[in-house]
């Protein structure tokens, strides 16, 4: 599957470091290893939209600000 989210993507990390959080303490969050965390954080695969949701509260954004539809 492309990646078509790239914006997400470039979102995630200033909101993780937002939230003082590292890589390692969001993949824990999201039960998800550290690695796979990276490729979300990078961009390298699509997540699903529960985690898009998930995400979108934790950061207290909306969804629609996290895949760059603002």
């Amino acid at each position: 599957m492309e990646i078509i989210l790239p914006s997400f993507a470039e979102r995630l990390k200033p909101l993780r470091k937002s939230k003082k959080m590292t890589q390692l303490g969001m993949a824990e969050l999201l039960g998800c290893t550290d690695r796979h965390y990276q490729k979300i954080e990078y961009g390298q695969i699509n997540v699903p939209a529960t985690t898009v949701i998930f995400l979108a509260d934790y950061f207290g954004v909306t969804a629609d600000y996290l895949l760059g539809r603002e």
